[in-house]
């Protein structure tokens, strides 16, 4: 089986003293290809070095860092995307975080934010990797507003319900490791087309064990809970799934 991790971090410092081993073990399981999100200006170059480390494995996205979405001059990402559009196959992780932002002045601002990367993403052509933490219905409706065409809502933690009107505008939605503790994304596998599904780590976050480090080999968990719960042979969704990342992404695996 060919698997996709779409959604990482291995730009993120945990991962510093042993990255050539978690890269290789990934590649002993069967991934054929990992997505990193580099976080803030400092995480996207780590994240650019990491995918010319491993080129043709690691693939680099640029994004916001949301436990301090205000920490980094949103002039200062784009730039660093603009000049580094060649070695970069997304934008993000972008979006909404309501968990983390609770007024409506700073809310407003995120939302500004947000849609002026989704122009940038259809600007240059590149996919966009949505960060929608509680914020999941308020993300979707802007981005089916401002018309995104190459979506990956990663991790989405809202309704099925409101997820549908994203699978109706073609957008597509990664499923993490800790599907298996949740029933919020137990359901959302139960109910998303596995045309719109893709497997994320969101390492080193998000695993099967929240007290220890995720690494990208467990979206085999996600692989298994997602093929369970649909009731089909894991080769059908490690297929459908990494067709998808193709689609999306423009991957060559």
């Amino acid at each position: 089986m060919r698997l996709v991790d779409a959604h990482a971090h291995l730009s993120d410092s945990s991962f510093e003293a042993d990255l050539d081993t978690v890269v290789l073990k990934a590649r002993q399981n069967g991934l054929t290809a990992i997505v990193d999100c580099g976080l803030g200006p400092e995480g996207g170059l780590r994240s650019l070095s990491i995918s010319e480390r491993f080129r043709g494995y690691v693939y680099s996205t640029i994004g916001i860092d949301y436990g301090a979405p205000f920490s980094v001059r949103q002039e200062d990402l784009v730039q660093l995307i603009l000049d580094n559009r060649s070695r970069l196959i997304g934008i993000g992780e972008v979006g909404l975080d309501y968990y983390t932002v609770k007024t409506r002045e700073e809310r407003a601002m995120l939302i500004e934010v947000f849609e002026k990367f989704i122009e940038l993403s259809e600007k240059l052509g590149l996919p966009i990797i949505v960060h929608s933490r509680s914020a999941g219905r308020d993300a979707i409706n802007i981005l089916v507003e401002k018309n995104a065409r190459r979506v990956l809502m990663h991790a989405f933690d809202g309704k099925a319900s409101y997820a549908m009107k994203g699978v109706e505008a073609g957008f597509f939605f990664s499923i993490p490791p800790s599907i298996v503790r949740s029933p919020q994304k137990q359901k959302l596998a139960a109910r998303l087309p596995l045309e719109n599904l893709l497997l994320e780590s969101d390492s080193p976050v998000l695993g099967v064990d929240p007290l220890k480090r995720n690494e990208p080999t467990n979206i085999v968990f996600s692989l298994t809970e997602i093929a369970r719960i649909k009731k089909v042979d894991l080769e059908i969704v490690a297929e459908e799934t990494t067709r998808n990342a193709h689609r999306l992404f423009g991957l060559r695996i």
